[in-house]
């Protein structure tokens, strides 16, 4: 397992997508007001207008209920609950006692 997308908050995505394109090396394959992604090799590196204080890497899980539900079980928090985002696409994030956060991401849209 390992992650397959890495999200940075970005307040002026304009901005960052110029920045990310020199340092990737790469356009976007994902061009949104509100989303912009792009690919380097199997990693999705994304830009989002979130609230986070950093990344946060996002790791893919076929049962993203069941998987949220271990991780809270071993002690982690919850920090965002699972939302929808598009696509049929399911986020959650938790946090560790250091304040980490994680994200899950469901791969099937179920």
């Amino acid at each position: 397992m390992k992650p397959t997308l890495l999200l940075y908050p970005a307040g002026d995505i304009a901005a960052a997508k110029k920045l990310f394109a020199v340092l990737l090396g790469t356009e976007p394959y994902a061009d949104a007001p509100y989303y912009v992604g792009f690919r380097v090799d199997d990693l999705e590196i994304g830009l989002a207008g979130t609230q986070s204080a950093g990344a946060v890497a996002y790791w893919d899980v076929d049962d993203l209920e069941g998987r949220l539900q271990e991780l809270l079980d071993a002690g982690w928090q919850a920090e965002q609950a699972i939302t929808p985002v598009g696509g049929g696409m399911r986020v959650a994030t938790v946090k560790d006692a250091n304040g980490n956060v994680v994200g899950l991401r469901s791969v099937s849209g179920v």
